[in-house]
């Protein structure tokens, strides 16, 4: 079958999505392939169809056992060849699947990264025709990234092994640098490059100041998502247990999820959240790469992210499905000083270097003043223009601005005269006029500059110094210093004023905004939405799968918009192959036959 007959006949779509089909032609066609593509964008697709089109097994490295398992369960319902080798696995499942290989009935055989390194399973391989190599995840290659795994650095060895057999990587989030290395780690031979816009149209990022512990923030978020799937990220396993429980006093279904937990645990609360027996799942960075879930409607950080690549994978995991969802990071000075103090204890080089200065960024971004869409968009190296729709600084009301010029160059000044060889907080000190060992030892408290700045608290003089960082002004130097830029000098000159959103200035910080409530356009009629998620939820229990699996709520709410009656029309909705068709099909349009007969519409 041609490309465009597998995508409607296997998947259900009728076209492919941007980038989507030079991917698969890359595939298809034996060269190797680097897809940077942000979660949502269909990168699953880019090499499951590939692998229904060419002979032999295509094997899929990924690093998480639970979601090889439910892929592998959602290609099986779609009619997909495709198995798992794993550890959650019985030794007699794990026997029918070497002889399914063995009798050539695989196309997709997915895998932990240790256990493609293993020699047992390279002899395996040696014996069977192979069509590719496929990485998920594939940042994880690059110590450059945020989830380094040393297994996956390995898998260079891919190439020497099977010269030949083109090698595909797939990742939602690398700068250019961590790219760059993915090639380099896996040696890739003029690999097709494809990089998808970071920018995600259906997300609605917001980001503010955390009052207290948060935990009223994040109910008044809640109660605008009721009966809405969504994740809350804490920074420590305490955390995520303490927001859990008092989620539940709160009569909100919640369930904790983290490493430190028994693994059974943890498999419960997967299967819980995934199932939709629970609708938030609290945790730490343990839970969710790669999470197959697509109707997760939002994600709140109860604390700043450590990296901007690990924000950016995580609010990913909102809105796969390409309806609206709703991001919300709350964030404090606090947080910034516990990561800073983390680095601290890293071992000096170019690493610790390169943590410090993502770390400016995270900080960065959290108080500034900009577009979020095109502040991410900047730090994976794309250009992108202020989304004026989808996020906080873009849609608030005009904001009173304070003018900082004076503190400005004040700050700009003190730096100057210590011959840009500090760091803020040092250069606050003196402006401060405080009087430490180190301010003594360098004789800065006889400049010029020594205590001039008394009327500002330290927080107000931070969140000058972030301001002169957004604007470009100053610049991290080498050594955690800081240096002025071309624009730094202009200010001090006098010739470029500053200003500050007046809240950023506050001692207190403010209580938190109203919150956006996101919404879908699509029409459709919501009462036959009600009862088509009700009959996919009956066949989910009953089949034992998550109930997107069955069909996700897009494909619900385009068959509550457009009321098919026939099989031929059935097919014509987004995700319904004609494996699945002929699944559950009739039972759905029973549903909307028996609905549009009594009038609901």
């Amino acid at each position: 079958m041609d490309q465009e007959r597998v995508l409607r006949e296997v998947f259900g779509h009728d076209r492919f999505r941007p980038l989507q089909k030079k991917a698969v032609e890359a595939s298809v066609t034996g060269r190797d392939l680097v897809m940077v593509l942000p979660t949502g964008g269909g990168k699953s697709l880019c090499y499951q169809l590939p692998a229904l089109m060419r002979e032999g097994v295509t094997v899929v490295v990924s690093p998480l056992l639970a979601l090889m398992h439910d892929q592998v369960r959602a290609l099986k319902l779609q009619g997909v060849a495709a198995e798992m080798l794993g550890s959650m696995q019985s030794p007699e499942e794990r026997a029918e699947t070497l002889r399914k290989l063995e009798r050539g009935e695989v196309k997709l055989l997915y895998v932990a990264p240790e256990r493609l390194l293993s020699p047992a399973f390279e002899g395996i391989l040696a014996r069977l025709p192979v069509a590719g190599f496929v990485i998920d995840e594939a940042h994880c290659v690059s110590e450059w990234g945020h989830e380094f795994r040393d297994d996956y650095r390995r898998l260079g060895f891919l190439k020497e092994r099977w010269p030949d057999v083109p090698v595909s990587a797939f990742t939602a989030t690398a700068t250019p640098e961590v790219e760059e290395d993915i090639v380099r780690q896996l040696r890739l031979r003029e690999p097709v490059r494809l990089r998808g816009s970071v920018t995600r149209e259906n997300l609605f990022i917001r980001a503010e100041p955390r009052v207290g512990d948060g935990k009223a923030q994040l109910k008044a978020f809640l109660e605008t998502f009721a009966n809405e799937s969504g994740i809350v990220y804490t920074f420590t396993r305490n955390a995520a247990e303490n927001v859990a429980a008092w989620l539940q006093r709160e009569g909100i279904d919640a369930v904790a999820y983290h490493a430190g937990l028994e693994a059974s645990m943890r498999q419960a609360a997967y299967h819980a959240f995934v199932h939709d027996e629970v609708k938030v799942v609290v945790a730490t960075v343990a839970f969710g790469m790669g999470i197959d879930k697509p109707d997760i409607r939002f994600v709140v950080h109860m604390s700043m992210p450590k990296t901007l690549e690990n924000y950016y994978q995580e609010i990913g995991r909102a809105g796969r499905d390409g309806l609206p969802c709703e991001t919300l990071l709350l964030y404090s000075a606090a947080d910034a000083a516990q990561r800073a103090s983390l680095l601290e204890q890293l071992e000096e080089g170019p690493y610790k270097q390169s943590a410090w200065e993502k770390l400016e960024k995270m900080t960065g971004f959290c108080r500034g003043e900009g577009c979020r869409h095109a502040a991410l968009a900047a730090y994976f190296g794309e250009e992108g223009e202020a989304c004026e729709t989808r996020c906080d600084n873009c849609t608030a009301t005009e904001r009173e601005k304070s003018d900082i010029t004076e503190a400005a160059r004040k700050f700009l000044s003190a730096l100057y005269r210590t011959g840009q060889r500090f760091g803020k907080g040092h250069l606050i000190d003196i402006l401060r006029g405080a009087k430490t060992q180190k301010i003594e030892q360098f004789g800065h408290d006889r400049l010029t500059v020594y205590g001039i700045g008394k009327e500002l608290s330290k927080a107000q003089w931070e969140a000058v110094v972030e301001r002169l960082m957004e604007l470009g002004a100053l610049r991290r130097g080498e050594h955690r210093n800081l240096c002025i830029t071309p624009a730094g000098v202009a200010v001090l000159k006098g010739e470029t004023s500053v200003t500050i959103r007046s809240e950023r200035m506050q001692v207190r910080e403010k209580k938190p905004r109203p919150l956006r409530t996101p919404v879908s356009d699509m029409g459709y009629d919501q009462a036959i939405f009600d009862k088509l998620r009700a009959l996919r939820r009956e066949i989910a229990a009953k089949e034992g799968v998550p109930a997107y699996m069955v069909f996700g709520d897009r494909s619900l709410m385009e068959m509550a918009s457009s009321l098919p009656e026939s099989e031929e029309a059935m097919l014509k909705i987004g995700g319904v192959g004609r494996k699945k068709m002929e699944r559950y099909g009739e039972a759905f349009l029973q549903v909307i036959k028996e609905c549009a007969d009594g009038g609901m519409q």
